[in-house]
C-alpha cells in the first residue's frame, strides 16, 4: 500500500508540472502597441490603467515616437501610476527644448552655436553646416531616458521584463528601422526624432527620424514578434479617411528635406496605417479632438490622461473577455 502511494505521488509530481508548463507554453501571446502623437501620449497612461485593471497579460510591447517612450518605460517595469506621476510632474517644455538654465536673466544668449531667447533655443548654427541637424539637440531627453531606464549601453530588448520594439525611419533610404537591441534610451530617442525639429540620431551610417513618418501604429511589428492578439492604442485625431495613400518612387539621398516634403504630399504611410488599424484585435482610440502634439502644459496633460481613462473604461469588458479566452 505504501509503495502504491509513493508511486502515485511520484507520478503526480511529474505529470502536473508538465501539464502546467504545456499550458503556459500554449497560451496565446498578447502584444500592446502604442502609437505616436507627442504630448497626446499622456492618453496612453489613462488607457493603461484599465489594461492593468483587466488583468490581461502583456507579452510584447511595440511603440512609435511618444509610444516608444511610454512603451520602453513600461517594458522596464514602470506602471500607469508611475507614468502618470512622470507626465504630470515633469517640466516637459524645458526637457524637450533643452532649455538652458545658464541664461541668468539674459534675453539673448549664444552658446555652442545655439542662440537662446530666455533660455529657449531658437536657432542652431551647426544646422547650417550639417544638414542632418534639427533646431533642438534632444540631449536632455536622451539623458532623462537614460536615468529612467537604468539599462546598459547595449542590451537585447527581448531580455527586458517585457520584450520591446520601437520604430524609427532612416531618411537615407526612407525605410523603417526596427530597434530590438542596442542602447534603449537612444532607440527611444531615435523613434521620437521629429524631422527638422530634433537632431536626427545617427547610427551605423543611418540618419534616423521619427518612426511615425512611415509607421505610427506598428501592429505589423507586433505580429512579427509572434503576437496572436494585439491591443493597439491610436492617438491619431485626423485619420485622413478621405485621402488616398501615395507612393514615394525614388529617394533623393542628397536632399533629405525634399524627401520629407514628398512624404507630406504623398503620405505613403496611410496604407500601412489603415491595415494596422484593421489588424488590431482590440483597437482603442481616445477622443483627443482639440488637443495637439505640442500641448505639454500640466493642465492639458491631466485632461488627456482623463480622455485615455474614458477610452480604457469603454474597452475594459473586451479586455476581460480576451483575457478569459486565453
Amino acid at each position: 500500500m505504501k509503495k502504491k502511494f509513493l508511486f502515485i505521488l511520484l507520478a503526480f509530481s511529474l505529470v502536473v508540472p508538465a501539464l502546467f508548463a504545456q499550458s503556459t507554453a500554449e497560451r496565446k501571446k498578447i502584444a500592446l502597441v502604442l502609437g505616436g502623437g507627442g504630448a497626446k501620449g499622456a492618453a496612453h497612461v489613462g488607457v493603461l490603467k484599465y489594461i492593468e485593471q483587466s488583468g490581461i497579460p502583456i507579452d510584447y510591447i511595440v511603440g512609435t515616437s511618444i509610444g516608444s517612450i511610454v512603451g520602453g518605460l513600461y517594458s522596464c517595469g514602470y506602471r500607469s501610476d508611475d507614468l502618470e506621476e512622470l507626465f504630470t510632474s515633469q517640466e516637459w517644455i524645458d526637457l524637450l527644448t533643452d532649455r538652458s538654465d545658464s541664461h541668468k536673466g539674459k534675453i539673448l544668449k549664444e552658446e555652442d552655436g545655439v542662440t537662446y531667447i530666455f533660455g529657449f533655443p531658437i536657432s542652431n548654427k551647426n544646422r547650417a553646416a550639417n544638414k542632418k541637424q534639427g533646431i533642438l539637440r534632444g540631449d536632455s531627453i536622451t539623458s532623462f531616458l537614460g536615468r529612467l531606464t537604468e539599462r546598459e549601453d547595449s542590451i537585447d530588448f527581448d531580455k527586458l521584463p517585457i520584450p520591446f520594439r520601437c520604430v524609427a525611419v532612416d531618411i537615407n533610404t526612407f525605410k523603417e528601422v526596427i530597434f530590438k537591441e542596442g542602447s534603449l534610451p537612444l532607440a527611444m530617442r531615435a523613434s521620437m526624432s521629429i524631422p527638422l525639429a530634433f537632431n536626427t540620431v545617427q547610427k551605423n551610417g543611418m540618419i534616423l527620424v521619427d518612426g511615425g513618418v512611415l509607421n505610427n501604429l506598428p501592429v505589423d511589428v507586433a505580429k512579427d514578434m509572434g503576437a496572436d492578439y494585439i491591443i493597439a492604442i491610436d492617438l491619431t485625431v485626423n485619420k485622413h479617411e478621405d485621402e488616398e495613400p501615395g507612393v514615394i518612387d525614388e529617394v533623393d539621398e542628397d536632399n533629405k528635406l525634399l524627401n520629407v516634403i514628398r512624404w507630406l504630399k504623398d503620405r505613403p504611410d496611410l496604407a500601412k496605417y489603415r491595415k494596422n488599424v484593421a489588424d488590431a484585435t482590440i483597437y482603442i482610440s481616445p477622443d483627443l479632438t482639440g488637443f495637439s502634439a505640442a500641448q505639454f502644459s500640466a493642465e492639458k496633460i491631466v485632461e488627456m490622461i482623463k480622455r485615455g481613462e474614458d477610452a480604457g473604461k469603454m474597452a475594459l469588458q473586451p479586455l476581460i473577455d480576451l483575457k478569459n479566452a486565453l
